[in-house]
C-alpha cells in the first residue's frame, strides 16, 4: 500500500491502513484481498470491498485497490488479476463491479477498459469525507 500511495505523492497512515486490511481480511462481508505474485514473490495487491445495491438487487464489488510494483508492470499481471477477480465475483453471485480511477491516470484507465469497465454516462462519483483517508499529502 505504501508503494501505491507513494506514486501519487501521499504518505500512508500505517495504523489506519493496517486496521483497514485487517478488517477486510477477517470479515468476508466487507471484501477480499488478493496478493499478486510473480516469480514466487509478492509484487502487488488487489482489494475489493462489498456493498449491497438496490439497483442490482444484490451485492456489488468496488475495486478499491489494484497495485503492481512499477518493476513488474506491462507484463499482464493486472489484467490476469482482474480476470481472476471477475470470475470470483461471478461465481460468488456478485452482481456488478465498480472502480474509481483518477481522471489523469490513463494507464490505469486502459487496464480497466480492457477488463470491461466502462464510463457511466448517467453516473458521477461524489464523495463526502466524514473522516480523513489513510493517505496524507
Amino acid at each position: 500500500m505504501k508503494g501505491f500511495y507513494a506514486e501519487a505523492g501521499y504518505e500512508v497512515n500505517e495504523e489506519l491502513a493496517s486496521r483497514a486490511f485487517e478488517a477486510i481480511i477477517t470479515d468476508k462481508r466487507l471484501g477480499f484481498v488478493w496478493i499478486i505474485e510473480a516469480e514466487g514473490q509478492p509484487v502487488g495487491h488487489l482489494v475489493i470491498v462489498l456493498r449491497y445495491a438496490m439497483e442490482y438487487g444484490g451485492f456489488i464489488a468496488c475495486l478499491d485497490d489494484l497495485y503492481v510494483d512499477a518493476a513488474w508492470r506491462n507484463r499482464g499481471l493486472s489484467t490476469s488479476a482482474l480476470t481472476e477477480v471477475t470470475a470470483f465475483c461471478r461465481n460468488a453471485g456478485i452482481r456488478a463491479m465498480t472502480v474509481e480511477v483518477g481522471r489523469s491516470n490513463a494507464p490505469a484507465q486502459a487496464v480497466y477498459r480492457r477488463a470491461g469497465f466502462q464510463e457511466s454516462d448517467d453516473r458521477q462519483l461524489l464523495a463526502f469525507e466524514l473522516a480523513p483517508p489513510v493517505h496524507v499529502l
